[in-house]
């Protein structure tokens, strides 16, 4: 090859890369701020880190790129979530899920009174209408949802829209994507975004099932799925 086309090839090459589809996977909540404590009093967090590492592995086993956001714990404001996922192609934040208050029943676990509730199972999905950019974010969301089921993940059924103060309609009821508008990190960004709640940690045995390593690889691997199928159409 000669010297000119061997600079045309590098020069394609370093375009193709910099068109390359990234992927900005955000571990939902904090040190300070955990979220959500699960029937046996774990941090929501610590589930939330765990599962964003698997989806982000598998979204670069996919060829695309990933732009880790508060994998150390430590970001500032829900602010700064959108700000530093700027420039990437989709912005999926990464949680696990509680129930109503009125749902919850106390138990004791190791010498500790608890709340759980058993009574509702799944994971679910939530876009904003606010969001610059809905039509790829409910396209994401929905794709990452058809999958989960696929792979015999069941959808929640518990955000129901009628509830009082906890507005969520759904946006696609088959794959448990619902519309949560006034949510910063879906709405306040520049790129598509869609928020994940991979499934009820009050849940006792549901819990249990999230923390299984095979379970969780299954799950990323679904989440990186939908994300490279949605993303593939432009």
């Amino acid at each position: 090859m000669t010297r000119h086309r061997l600079l045309g090839a590098f020069a394609l090459l370093a375009g193709l890369a910099a068109q390359a589809t990234e992927v900005a996977v955000d571990v939902g909540h904090t040190l300070a701020a955990s979220g959500a404590v699960s029937a046996r009093g774990r941090k929501e967090f610590d589930f939330n880190r765990e599962l964003a590492a698997r989806v982000a592995a598998e979204l670069a086993a996919r060829r695309l790129a990933v732009r880790k956001i508060n994998f150390d714990g430590r970001i500032g404001s829900l602010y700064e979530r959108p700000q530093q996922a700027a420039g990437s192609d989709l912005f999926i934040s990464i949680h696990h899920d509680s129930v109503q208050a009125a749902l919850l029943e106390e138990w004791e676990f190791e010498g500790k009174k608890q709340t759980y509730s058993d009574r509702h199972i799944g994971f679910s999905l939530f876009v904003s209408r606010d969001n610059p950019d809905l039509e790829t974010s409910l396209r994401c969301a929905s794709a990452i949802g058809a999958r989960l089921r696929r792979l015999g993940f069941p959808p929640a059924t518990h955000h129901a829209d009628s509830m009082p103060g906890r507005h969520r309609p759904y946006a696609d009821v088959e794959n448990a994507v619902h519309y949560y508008d006034n949510l910063v990190v879906l709405y306040r960004t520049t790129l598509p975004a869609v928020l994940f709640e991979a499934g009820i940690i009050k849940h006792r045995a549901e819990e249990m099932a999230l923390r299984d390593p095979l379970l969780q690889a299954r799950m990323a691997d679904a989440v990186a799925t939908g994300i490279a199928a949605c993303l593939s159409v432009r």
